[in-house]
């Protein structure tokens, strides 16, 4: 897994805890463990702050010149 894999990881994990109550976005092969219940209002939440973290992940990002998007 690659350095982006693994912050991309981290974050989702970072906004399951604080949004949701799921402690690992991690398969641990059980129901109670790997199935929760989320009230929309949470999931809206997680969603939210999913987006803007991309959008704020985007705005780092080196902009692409002409001969890159070109190619």
């Amino acid at each position: 897994m690659n350095a982006n894999a693994n912050t991309l990881d981290s974050i989702l994990t970072l906004i399951a805890q604080k949004h949701m109550d799921i402690e690992t976005l991690e398969t641990r092969h059980g129901d109670s463990l790997d199935f929760h219940d989320v009230a929309v209002w949470r999931l809206k939440e997680a969603l939210h702050a999913a987006f803007m973290a991309g959008c704020e992940a985007g705005l780092q990002m080196p902009k692409a010149n002409e001969t890159e998007i070109a190619a």
